[in-house]
């Protein structure tokens, strides 16, 4: 029998690349499971994809806030202020400026003059800086069943090969992300 689970939890995103980079693992995923079943093998597989609550709208409610506080610094702005400006659910919003507050990316003061301020240069910080501190999980997970038999070698060697691929592709999606600040995206939306 074969299980294979294909979650992908894709938020309102213009992100088209990434859901057609997915769209094409998937059928490929799909074409070598097909050619196992063909051949007639066990195929035991998991694939649970979690792309960028979503890693995507974390990480794009995370920006949309750092923005908004880059653009105001120095003056600390409360999460009522920056729901109301981004559009943001207040309460996701606290939870990602207390995980941005916790990796030092932004900074809470008290008073009546409290609230949130950029503790970093939007020009140093990166998206994988901020993706790493609000995500406790990669955008690609894989689950792969611990009770594969020893007869079932095809479906450890693809189990293997999937956990290599996936690891690849993280890697990729951080290093992309590592090349892109704060800073710059705040220059394109204004330029457009």
């Amino acid at each position: 029998g074969i299980v294979f689970k294909n979650l992908i939890n894709l938020s309102k995103t213009d992100n088209r690349q990434s859901f057609f980079s997915l769209s094409n693992l998937f059928w490929t995923a799909m074409f070598i499971i097909n050619e196992l079943i063909l051949k007639k093998q066990l195929v035991t597989l998991t694939v649970t994809i979690k792309f960028f609550m979503s890693a995507s709208t974390k990480l794009s409610t995370a920006v949309k806030a750092i923005c908004y506080l880059a653009n105001s610094y120095p003056i600390p702005k409360t999460s009522a202020q920056i729901s109301n400006y981004t559009g943001i659910n207040a309460s996701k919003l606290r939870k990602i400026l207390s995980m941005l507050v916790k990796n030092k990316i932004v900074e809470s003061t008290y008073g009546v003059t409290g609230g949130f301020i950029l503790n970093k240069n939007p020009q140093k910080l990166h998206l994988q800086e901020i993706y790493c501190a609000i995500e406790d999980r990669k955008a690609f997970h894989l689950h792969i069943s611990k009770s594969v038999n020893e007869k079932f070698n095809e479906s450890v060697k693809l189990n293997n090969y999937f956990l290599e691929l996936f690891s690849d592709i993280q890697i990729d999606i951080e290093n992309k992300m590592k090349k892109i600040s704060i800073q710059s995206i705040i220059n394109k939306v204004k330029s457009n």
